[in-house]
């Protein structure tokens, strides 16, 4: 089975890209490639990956991709969770292919250590990654780039733009990174602006609320962290 590129039936109406399952072998850009063919539209387009597991390297490939062929990516459904957040960092508007699994999921209620997800690769200037629960970046986040999750948000690299940890009103919410030097941190509702002297070199920080004020003190990272 190939790529599908179906054309809108309105122009407020998006194409819809539909990509075969990844067990068929061609990578996504290939699969892109063939559906794109000779056709000229314009517009914008859904992207439907399935279950292919597409990182954000991947995807900014794809928009850039499809932008030569007068194409905007503006929404991409997946089976995959890691794709779905790869898309949410990238702006795109994301749809889940199970959608009363996910339904179900946002109905109840989350404790921060209760659902961790994991991005792999560095968020750059505009990217904002989005979470439910609580976030590990295994990457950097860049000056311009945001991260906010209704849990912890746990940077394994330097942290240098905006956090977020606690989004939902969760005052117990932490942020750790390896390198914490943001622009700006939130806890809840509390507002902070990263320390000016560097960190010891190898040490991660934590940031938390005490008495409504953030706090940065050392840490080791972990997960679950430590109460």
């Amino acid at each position: 089975m190939a790529a599908v590129l179906i054309p809108a039936l309105a122009p407020e109406q998006n194409h819809e890209l539909r990509l075969p399952r990844a067990e068929d072998g061609a990578s996504a850009e290939q699969e892109v490639i063939y559906a794109l063919g000779g056709r000229n539209l314009q517009g914008h387009v859904l992207l439907d990956a399935g279950d292919r597991l597409l990182c954000l390297p991947e995807l900014r490939s794809l928009r850039q991709l499809l932008k030569k062929h007068q194409l905007q990516l503006v929404r991409l459904r997946s089976e995959s969770p890691e794709t779905l957040v790869a898309a949410a960092a990238l702006g795109l508007e994301t749809e889940a292919s199970a959608p009363a699994q996910l339904a179900a999921a946002e109905e109840a209620p989350l404790h921060p250590d209760d659902d961790l997800t994991i991005h792999r690769g560095t968020l750059r200037s505009g990217d904002h990654l989005q979470c439910q629960g609580s976030v590990l970046l295994l990457g950097d986040l860049n000056p311009g780039a945001r991260i906010s999750a209704g849990g912890h948000v746990l940077v394994w690299g330097r942290l240098r733009g905006v956090a977020h940890a606690g989004a939902r009103g969760d005052r117990k919410a932490r942020i750790v990174a390896m390198h914490l030097r943001p622009l700006q941190l939130r806890i809840a509702d509390s507002v902070a602006r990263g320390p000016a002297d560097p960190p010891a070199d190898g040490q991660a920080e934590a940031a938390y609320l005490v008495d409504g004020e953030i706090r940065i003190d050392p840490a080791t990272p972990s997960w679950p962290l430590p109460i």
